[in-house]
């Protein structure tokens, strides 16, 4: 039965699987999360998580950074903050940045007037004021900035047409022209007044965090190497505690000016802050940088010469849950009581009583074996990569793996399923936030020769391709998984094995890659999530886990694997990067590469456009 099944689940989980009555409708299924499972959601910091001001807890600003955590990570991985991050961006490129920040600051400084103006509490117009009076010090401070960094003759760099559409975006909230906003009218009371100036810092609030973020982000990616950083001034005014705190502030007047508000201006606010995140984004992927740089990962492909194949594991890489579950809930919903007569043209079933008890004890049994078979395989510590070594103790879970399979066909606990309960089981499988779009994008480029290949331990492949298939990708994907045997159309317990351990699923990579051939050249990028995937993320030339498997790290490191966050990663590349030098991504070099989200991803591997 698998990592397919309880290999992802822990012995809580598995107490949830055989205990749990499995009362939820099929419709149902959109409420399991992955607190039911083995591995906990990845630790988010707090722009990770997608909320919504209508279902979260927690102060409004950040609840809307939160929801904009996109286009925060893909500001992060556009080439100008990457050569920013490491120090080695083009001065010329600096200068015109620096150059830009005057005219943020001054349509802050004038769109907070016109706030302070609107907002009926003396409090908030005071606050608002304040913020005026740092953006006006911040001006002061920016001048001699410039001045330092000013190239020959004094000449300003001419304003940028992503500076425009912010600028203009924050003076036209300002002045009360919101798109879609009917109720300002003519300001007439103090609360339309009051709302306006909310709006307004619906607007601002976004740079100011995304600025201290970026810098944070920086300082921590260059960690103690800092000392002679180009940008060390830069880096550490926008890391610094008083610009944190500046940012703190404008967030917690936003939350103040708003807590009179509808739902409907809430929403309003939101729109108007994810504009703001987007016009952001598109300022930092409109800088030009002159010098090569390592993202995206693509920037050099050649679509006559170069072929970049994407291989992804499904269940908790693509999925929220596993879909081992799925098909357990559906077997118990659709199993017949045990006082229940059963046709005799039909498969014969266990009873709904009796089906949840064989579920319970081949889960506890599985689990038991299963920690059994890891601290069996796990060898003391090594500093040194030893992937032969991995390959050969991963053939021992891999028939482990394939027993525990043979034990859940033998059950026949996966008899009768039906096979429109399974296809719309996989149309309503909840897909981790950007995953789907980030395999959209990359198939529907016309500047990309792309294959995309989905390997998984999953018993039953419809399922995984009913799930595409809501997600318009099924002809752009090519699925390697496990198939139900049926019988019109209801499954006879037995499965058509493909993929059913680590040893077969590195096999049907390399198969991948054999059958493509040599006409181009490969780069290969592998996302995965559990000890099933580990053969493949290192052979792969880029592998990229997800997630925060304890077991997968346990046993990984063991044979001197080293898990590293990718952003770091990714500045370290780009720092030792010259005109003379390529950027090597290559498999078998014991590095997998960790991420949060999807999001990260998309932006290393495709950029912001592509």
């Amino acid at each position: 039965m698998r990592s397919l099944f309880i290999s992802k689940i822990s012995p809580n989980s598995a107490f949830l699987l055989s205990n749990f009555r499995f009362r939820i409708p099929i419709a149902a299924l959109r409420s399991l999360t992955f607190s039911s499972f083995h591995r906990s959601p990845p630790p988010m910091p707090p722009r990770m998580a997608m909320v919504s001001h209508v279902d979260s807890d927690g102060p409004l600003a950040r609840r809307l950074w939160n929801k904009c955590r996109r286009e925060s990570i893909f500001s992060m991985y556009t080439p100008f903050c990457v050569c920013l991050a490491c120090g080695t961006l083009d001065v010329d490129t600096f200068r015109h940045v620096v150059d830009q920040d005057v005219h943020f600051l001054k349509a802050f400084a004038q769109a907070y007037e016109l706030a302070a103006e609107c907002a009926d509490d003396d409090d908030a117009k005071h606050s608002i004021n304040e913020l005026r009076k740092a953006v006006m010090v911040d001006l002061k401070r920016h001048a001699s900035f410039v001045k330092e960094w000013a190239a020959e003759g004094g000449k300003e760099s001419p304003i940028n047409p992503a500076t425009v559409k912010y600028t203009d975006f924050v003076l036209a909230t300002a002045f009360g022209k919101i798109e879609g906003d009917k109720g300002l009218g003519n300001l007439a009371t103090p609360f339309e007044r009051t709302k306006l100036a909310a709006y307004t810092l619906g607007a601002i609030t976004p740079c100011m965090r995304l600025y201290a973020y970026l810098a944070t982000e920086f300082k921590g990616a260059l960690g103690a190497d800092h000392g002679n950083h180009l940008y060390k001034t830069w880096i550490e005014n926008y890391a610094s505690k008083d610009f944190e705190e500046s940012a703190a502030r404008t967030e917690d007047i936003l939350e103040k000016l708003s807590a009179t508000l509808t739902g409907e201006e809430l929403d309003t606010i939101e729109k108007l802050y994810h504009q703001a995140m987007k016009l952001e984004q598109e300022f930092y992927c409109s800088q030009t940088v002159s010098q090569k740089t390592v993202v995206p990962l693509i920037k050099d492909h050649n679509p006559a010469t170069d072929r970049l194949v994407l291989f992804s594991d499904f269940d908790l890489t693509c999925t929220v849950v596993d879909s081992s579950a799925i098909l357990a809930e559906i077997a118990m919903v659709r199993a017949p009581k045990p006082d229940q007569t059963q046709p005799d043209d039909q498969i014969t079933r266990m009873s709904s009583a009796d089906l949840r008890n064989t579920w319970g004890v081949i889960s506890r049994q599985y689990t038991e074996e299963y920690e059994e078979c890891i601290d069996k395989i796990t060898p003391p510590a090594t500093e040194e990569f030893k992937y032969e070594d991995l390959c050969t103790a991963l053939e021992q879970l891999s028939d482990f793996e394939k027993r525990a399979n043979n034990r859940v066909v033998e059950s026949g606990v996966l008899k009768g399923l039906n096979f429109e309960d399974i296809r719309r089981a996989g149309e309503r499988l909840i897909i981790q936030d950007g995953c789907f779009n980030f395999f959209r994008t990359a198939t529907k480029s016309e500047n990309l020769n792309v294959g995309v290949h989905i390997l998984s331990y999953c018993w039953c492949a419809d399922l995984i391709r009913s799930s595409f298939n809501s997600g318009g990708l099924l002809t752009q994907v090519t699925i390697h998984a496990n198939e139900f045997a049926f019988e019109e159309a209801v499954s006879t317990g037995d499965l058509v094995r493909k993929v059913e351990s680590p040893v077969d699923k590195v096999n049907a990579f390399r198969k991948i890659l054999e059958n493509y051939g040599n006409d181009r050249k490969n780069l290969t990028v592998y996302i995965g999530d559990s000890i099933g995937d580990l053969l493949c993320l290192l052979e792969a030339d880029v592998g990229i886990v997800v997630g925060t498997s304890s077991s997968l790290r346990r046993l990984a490191t063991q044979f001197g694997v080293s898990f590293v966050p990718l952003y770091p990663s990714v500045v370290r590349k780009q720092k030792s990067l010259t005109e003379e030098t390529e950027c090597s991504w290559k498999g078998l070099s014991g590095v997998l590469y960790t991420v949060n989200s999807w999001a990260e991803i998309h932006a290393f591997v495709l950029g912001c456009e592509i």
